[in-house]
């Protein structure tokens, strides 16, 4: 315990300090009329496939590239990739942070640096220069893709430091950021003179205290905020939450609900029915970490039967953004292309991973399977058949005939009657694994076959 005259001057300090700071939610840093940002022409988005008729992109992966070139990286694949049936592309975070044209974008310093200040060691970002990004954006939206913006904002990185009345330490919250755009100090982050703390940090840095109404400003309720900023200006048309366990649901879905756009949370748990909760309570879809740790212990463990176990995609489909691997989980492993041909014959919005299309796995092979996604494999899905290797599913059409799908883990071709859609009907295997074009029977059953650690994807010839 400190001293009777230390402690009588601390807290003579902070009631000063507290006294002229009152305020300052509404005066010093708010934004004005005379900021308000101009909206950029829609012409360019009216066009735009609807996100989830295709498959999304994730168009980066941890340490790409640095010199300022990834931009112009991607914006030359574009065009590839909608033809290839990717309705959206996910960016990672887009503006200046703490580790400047080194930094993957996930320790921000200022939202609105896209690559035009000298600031935290460069001027561009490792991804290149605002100039480049909208040169991106648009181009994708001229091949009718829609930008994901990457958000971080549970905390920031790159502060100065100052004293800390609610610390009684120094802490780096200091944020004069050259843009001139969302100055920040110790009352926007936790501990401060509201609330102590929200539901989680992460990795010792500022934690950005949302309850504030100053930042609830500056992040998406005013003209002037990144969410309008990003959207308006720069071109976005939706939003991948990173990090969401950091801060409550309903700051997700306040968001969405001022500024629209699709949204996606990064709630990295894997169980499904709190994946659902949170889901539910954000009213945005959320990736679906259960679906990705039951196909690594599926295909890894080679016990399919771990496909019947409950994923968020089973209990809410049209929330469940899927996919086999991402920047934080980029390992190679055996069972990959299984697993692509499990989300992308099930319901769903499935993910893919950059570095497993333009570099790890067939290409071909992938768009196949997209292309399957994207003209056959709609209504609802009925487990068929499941053991250790084998695993067999339908889905039952919906303005469409539907797909029978069988995944084989096991080291040999494999065969299987199943019950189909289609009676008296000729059916063909839509990858070119298997050349068979049986007829079902009266009864809708049919045999068909898959080859060794492989799949095979049948339908109405």
């Amino acid at each position: 315990m400190k001293r009777p005259n230390s402690y009588l001057l601390t807290t003579i300090a902070l009631s000063l300090l507290l006294l002229i700071g009152c305020g300052k939610d509404e005066v010093p840093h708010k934004p004005s009329a005379s900021q308000n940002v101009q909206e950029v022409s829609r012409t360019s988005r009216t066009n735009l496939k609807p996100i989830g008729s295709g498959v999304m992109m994730q168009a980066f992966y941890w340490d790409v590239p640095s010199g300022g070139t990834w931009w112009q990286t991607v914006e030359s694949k574009v065009a590839d990739w909608s033809n290839a049936g990717v309705d959206a592309i996910w960016l990672p975070p887009a503006s200046k942070a703490q580790n400047g044209p080194y930094s993957m974008g996930y320790d921000p310093f200022d939202y609105f640096d896209f690559g035009e200040y000298n600031q935290m060691g460069s001027t561009e970002t490792r991804f290149g220069s605002r100039t480049e990004l909208q040169s991106l954006i648009n181009a994708a939206h001229n091949n009718q893709l829609s930008v994901i913006a990457d958000i971080v904002i549970n905390h920031n990185s790159g502060g100065n430091l100052e004293a800390n009345p609610f610390t009684g330490t120094d802490t780096w919250t200091d944020y004069q950021p050259m843009s001139g755009k969302f100055n920040r100090t110790y009352y926007d982050f936790h501990p401060n003179d509201s609330q102590n703390n929200d539901e989680g940090s992460f990795g010792g840095f500022p934690d950005l205290s949302h309850s504030k109404s100053y930042v609830q400003d500056w992040l998406w309720k005013t003209p002037n905020s990144v969410a309008q900023y990003y959207k308006n200006v720069m071109g976005f048309d939706g939003w991948r939450f990173d990090y969401v366990k950091g801060f409550g649901p309903w700051v997700v879905k306040e968001w969405k609900n001022t500024v629209g756009g699709f949204s996606v949370g990064e709630y990295w748990d894997g169980n499904a029915a709190t994946l659902d909760w949170w889901s539910g309570q954000a009213e945005v879809s959320a990736f679906d970490f259960a679906c990705y740790y039951r196909m690594r212990d599926a295909f890894e463990g080679n016990n399919l039967n771990r496909l019947n176990d409950d994923m968020l995609w089973k209990r809410n489909a049209m929330k469940a953004v899927t996919f086999v691997t991402n920047h934080d989980t980029d390992e190679i492993y055996n069972g990959k292309m299984l697993a692509y041909a499990y989300i992308l014959t099930h319901e769903g919005y499935p993910t893919i991973f950059y570095r497993d299309y333009e570099e790890w796995l067939n290409k071909e092979r992938l768009n196949n399977l997209i292309w399957i996604h994207n003209n056959l494999a709609s209504g609802n899905t009925s487990i068929l058949y499941t053991d250790n290797d084998e695993y067999v599913a339908r889905r039952n059409g919906h303005n469409g005939p539907g797909i029978v799908v069988y995944i084989n883990n096991a080291n040999h071709w494999q065969e299987r009657w199943v019950e189909t859609n289609w009676s008296n009907t000729r059916i063909k295997d839509y990858t070119g694994h298997s050349n068979w074009e049986p007829v079902t029977q009266g009864g809708k059953w049919v045999k068909i076959q898959v080859p060794p650690k492989s799949y095979s994807v049948w339908s109405v010839k």
